[in-house]
């Protein structure tokens, strides 16, 4: 007979990318919002930070490129960012300004909610959504 146990309870996952150019992708997700939290550096160059909008987190790290200036990024990988109801058409409204193509526009989907896409400059996909307020 099989049991039961109750999930662990988990306050957050915080994932870390390695990105191709690491200011690239600072100036990207400081377009959506995002602020840098910490600073990693080695002899005065910037490895890594550590990004965060509200309580969510997002750690970028430099490429050392020991695998290859090749490698694919992204690959099934999506992330999907949840925000309060209104601020989906704000997000894209500054990532449009900063000059960020979007893959979708800000639009309302079949399960009551408001989302659009968009790749950072790394390839990682990012749906940005909010449920309604109703």
């Amino acid at each position: 007979m099989a049991t039961t146990q109750e999930a662990v309870q988990i306050s957050g996952i915080v994932p870390a990318l390695t990105v191709d150019d690491l200011q690239k992708s600072i100036s990207f997700y400081e377009a959506l919002g995002f602020t840098i939290d910490e600073r990693w550096e080695d002899k005065g160059t910037l490895l890594g930070v550590m990004m965060r909008a509200g309580k969510t987190e997002i750690g970028l790290n430099q490429d050392d490129w020991k695998k290859g200036r090749d490698r694919k990024k992204g690959i099934g990988v999506r992330l999907s960012v949840s925000t309060t109801p209104g601020n989906v058409d704000e997000i894209a409204r500054r990532a449009k300004n900063a000059g960020i193509t979007l893959k979708s526009e800000p639009h309302d989907t079949e399960w009551k909610s408001r989302a659009f896409e968009v790749s950072d400059p790394s390839g990682f996909l990012l749906t940005i959504f909010s449920g309604t307020s109703a």
